[in-house]
């Protein structure tokens, strides 16, 4: 099949063809639509190297990522590329399990591929790195971590309003003494995560343990190593928060290893709301961030920049949400205490 073929069968030019391949503006939808339906019934393949050659553009995006394992990612990549093939474009994913040399051999496969845009949603990206990128003139958009200048633009999560709902959501429930799980602190999300967690209980005039403050990795492992160092303490606190679902799955099964009840005798509250939580059992408490809206930003904000790439970049915000389940419930010093029934006296 060719592409005058695809032209004859949907009523069009070849040039209007190569333009809506291409995701020209100047196509109609309903012409694209067109289009597409011919292409798809043709089974027609485009020379995506010879494409690039005559447009001067890969129709490629680049998406790098810290962790697959994480189901953050895969729902982020699968978004991501949802929207891509909505504008005719290709995804090209790169994991960097927060390496630092990975994520210099990420680099340079999109230069060889010579993506049109690349969405960084890893926090470990070194500035030579970033130049590299620059002087290619290849737009650039991060989470979290990138400051707005020329060609790049940044998708910040409003953590310390997330974190601040989950603090509110458990001294609703009557909670003082609260715990936190953190992440790495060598990542930048997880260093604000826990300033949002500070800040959060000082406004509300709560105290601070120390004792009562661990450091997980991100994933389950991490999660069930914290929990378990909390549980050997003497002091225990009536609520965990996690920097990460993952990290409260795995803090859930330390307690249960230790034959202790969610939320009964301890109430957990993850980040993320990855689609796992609504199968868990007890389902968890979290505070969502939308992988959706994320990866929209993203690539509309990079599809956006192909024509202007010198262009100053925008700051956007993704505002979360707390997600109410059964992993959190009131602390023991304000449940009702079941009084023995009392015996009639003997007549």
């Amino acid at each position: 099949m060719n592409i005058k073929e695809v032209a004859r069968l949907a009523k069009v030019s070849t040039a209007t063809v190569s333009r809506t391949i291409n995701g020209s503006e100047k196509v109609t939808a309903e012409t694209a639509e067109r289009v597409r339906r011919a292409i798809e019934a043709l089974k027609y393949y485009p020379n995506t190297n010879a494409r690039a050659l005559g447009s001067g553009r890969s129709s490629l995006y680049g998406l790098i990522i810290s962790d697959i394992t994480n189901p953050f990612f895969p729902e982020l990549v699968r978004s991501f590329e949802d929207v891509a093939v909505q504008f005719g474009q290709e995804v090209l994913v790169a994991n960097t399990n927060y390496d630092a040399h990975r994520m210099e051999v990420c680099v340079s496969r999109m230069l060889q591929r010579k993506a049109d845009g690349v969405a960084i949603m890893t926090s470990e990206m070194e500035e030579h790195l970033i130049d590299e990128l620059s002087s290619r003139r290849i737009p650039l958009v991060f989470l979290d971590t990138g400051t707005p200048q020329e060609g790049i633009s940044n998708i910040a999560i409003d953590y310390a309003s997330g974190i601040d709902a989950a603090v509110v959501h458990l001294t609703s429930l009557g909670h003082t003494s609260i715990g936190f799980i953190r992440g790495p602190m060598a990542l930048t999300s997880a260093r604000i995560r826990y300033r949002g967690f500070i800040d959060s209980m000082k406004r509300k005039g709560l105290p601070i343990d120390e004792r009562l403050i661990e450091e997980g990795n991100h994933r389950m492992d991490g999660g069930h190593e914290a929990m378990m160092r909390l549980l050997d303490k003497p002091v225990r606190p009536t609520a965990v928060l996690t920097s990460n679902d993952m990290t409260a799955i795995g803090a859930m099964s330390a307690m249960f290893e230790r034959g202790l009840k969610v939320p009964d005798d301890m109430s957990i509250i993850g980040f993320d709301d990855i689609e796992l939580n609504t199968f868990s059992k007890p389902g968890l408490t979290t505070v969502r961030v939308s992988r959706k809206d994320i990866a929209r930003i993203a690539f509309h904000a990079l599809y956006d920049a192909r024509d202007n790439p010198s262009a100053k970049g925008a700051e956007f915000t993704i505002q979360p949400t707390l997600i109410e389940r059964k992993t959190t419930g009131p602390a023991l010093s304000k449940r009702a205490v079941k009084q023995p029934a009392r015996r009639l006296a003997a007549r």
